[in-house]
């Protein structure tokens, strides 16, 4: 009997040449007309879907992920309809669009666009969030359905299969709680959320990729500290390689200076670095997720300075609207792909199988964020020294909300999973297994979605001020500056004995953040900036705009400076 996900690619001929017999379509003789239908229709309803956002802009429950995703599953019955109910889908899931066309743009947007003061602030919170937290819920939720899964009768599902349904489910979405979130009102909030996200994401990969290597056949502690050891090798080469990507292009754009000739060669070489960056990762088999962001905000910090004031505004605005188109597309896809017919025939699960399961996971994705996000939250308050400075608990309870929907990334890699037919875990179970995969992230992203926007609002009070967590407790970096000065002030009494200077390494143990971001600026300033270019150090080139502001400002300094 042949396998259903076989027929794919029939089955999308098939329903494109139904879609294509209804419409007055000439053969061109160089173009697929069914790829062209695909294209048009996504690119219509692309559209659409910016529209009608723009229109609920300031709907209390709506956002534009569930209106991409509502759109799509509309698209999908009107398809099914079309192809009398033989398929919903005009574009096969492929992997491979996802990961390497779709993911980069929003990934690098992430980095370029993030207050990067707020992010390296808040980064210890962030990789206990994004790093132990992800693992933590990994193991609960593999656990779970290791214990609960045979009670459904899945008889064929192997040990990695279950350990691959841990990082499926591990990987969070939270888009519709950052499109809420306002970093300027919330930034302590908002670094967190984002930055967990991203973490999140790549350790995710990083887990399901490390199950896929994993012989189960040969456990023991020394898997346990191989899986750690690949782990830190992968995050820390994949996060040099994005610094060193984002380096290089400010090097070349500041030396060889591409504005005084062409705008168009500087914008375009930041682009093609930033995306060379993230293949080059994937082709040393590292985190493409860590180095694209790490390329971001390098490239931020140092290239973008570099370039022209027109390519500058051109360059913000092209990354933030190439990362919208992305997530909009995956946000569609993602429900024109849940009607697909041959997946529900294929698992031959009854509406009661299917919901069941899908409970199970949503309950297991409930509790195993909660398992991390409320103890970690308060082992940090431990450490706080204010009360005004700890996390409070609306703060951890939006946290733990942010974290609960699942997304694109859970589909690909349950795609990946459990779409391949050399498996010995049965076509049924597998088949469910995606079903019940594309219910929760429905589930999830419709029903949670919709109710963050008025919970948050509710929670944080619009007109309040910011969280005071958000200043932390360490000094402003002209107070670690005058704590470092040389010399001392006269003690009272008269007597001449100038103050004890307090040590290096007693502030940094002190104020242990702010300190090294002290050393970092006066390390940047000395050494990076003048190199790489950035802030302050845009190339002179006499005759340019740039050029005749900075000989104006010259002249204005000489004559001040000579006037008695």
């Amino acid at each position: 009997m042949p396998n259903s996900y076989t027929q794919k690619p029939k089955k999308k001929m098939a329903v494109l040449e139904t879609i294509r017999s209804q419409l007055p379509l000439q053969e061109s003789s160089f173009l697929n007309t069914s790829t062209v239908v695909s294209l048009t229709v996504f690119f219509t309803l692309l559209c659409v879907c910016i529209i009608i956002g723009h229109l609920l802009e300031e709907n209390r429950w709506a956002n534009e992920s569930i209106t991409a995703l509502l759109l799509g599953l509309v698209a999908g019955v009107v398809v099914l309809l079309v192809t009398g109910f033989e398929s919903s889908r005009i574009l096969i899931f492929s992997e491979n669009l996802f990961f390497l066309y779709l993911l980069p743009p929003i990934i690098f947007n992430a980095g370029f666009q993030v207050k990067k003061k707020q992010f390296f602030k808040n980064f210890t919170t962030i990789l206990l969030f994004g790093i132990v937290g992800t693992v933590i819920s990994f193991c609960l939720i593999s656990l779970g359905a290791y214990l609960l899964f045979n009670r459904f009768g899945f008889s064929t599902l192997t040990i990695k299969d279950i350990l691959a349904i841990g990082a499926i489910f591990s990987a969070t979405d939270s888009v519709c709680t950052l499109q809420v979130l306002n970093q300027d009102e919330t930034p302590f909030l908002y670094s967190i959320v984002f930055g967990e996200g991203v973490v999140n994401d790549a350790t995710s990969i990083v887990l399901f990729n490390a199950v896929q290597s994993l012989d189960v056949s040969n456990l023991s502690a020394l898997t346990a500290l191989t899986l750690l050891g690949n782990f830190l090798y992968l995050f820390f080469t994949s996060t040099l390689l994005g610094i060193a990507a984002g380096l290089i292009s400010a090097f070349i754009i500041k030396t060889l200076y591409f504005g005084r000739h062409s705008t168009d060669r500087e914008v375009a070489l930041m682009i093609l670095m930033a995306y060379l960056s993230y293949m080059l990762a994937e082709l040393l088999n590292l985190s493409g997720i860590l180095t694209v962001f790490f390329c971001g905000i390098v490239m931020s910090h140092y290239t973008w300075h570099n370039v022209t004031e027109s390519s500058r505004v051109t360059t913000k605005h092209a990354f933030a609207t190439l990362s919208f188109i992305a997530e909009t597309f995956i946000f569609l896809y993602v429900g024109m792909d849940a009607l697909d017919i041959d997946k529900w025939k294929a698992s031959k699960a009854s509406p009661g199988t299917s919901v069941g399961v899908s409970s199970i996971l949503l309950g297991l994705v409930l509790v195993g964020r909660a398992a991390f996000v409320f103890p970690i939250a308060n082992i940090k308050n431990c450490f706080k020294n204010r009360e005004g400075t700890k996390i409070k608990f609306k703060d951890q309870f939006t946290m733990w909300w942010a974290g609960l929907m699942r997304g694109a990334v859970t589909i690909a890699l349950s795609y990946n999973e459990f779409a391949d037919n050399t498996k010995t875990t049965s076509t049924q179970d597998r088949s469910l297994m995606i079903t019940s995969t594309i219910i929760v992230v429905l589930f999830s992203t419709v029903v949670f979605g919709s109710i963050t926007k008025p919970l948050i609002s509710a929670l944080m009070h619009p007109h309040a001020k910011a969280n005071n967590s958000d200043a932390t407790d360490m000094p402003s970096l002209e107070d670690l500056r005058l704590r470092f000065l040389e010399t001392g002030e006269a003690s009272e009494g008269g007597n001449s004995e100038p103050a004890r200077k307090p040590s290096s390494f007693r502030l940094l143990i002190t104020y242990p953040t702010s300190t090294v971001h002290y050393f970092w600026r006066k390390f940047d300033d000395k050494f990076m900036r003048p190199v790489f270019g950035g802030r302050g150090f845009v190339p002179f080139v006499p005759g340019s705009p740039s050029g005749a502001a900075e000989d104006q400002a010259a002249e204005h300094t000489e004559h001040i400076e000579h006037t008695p």
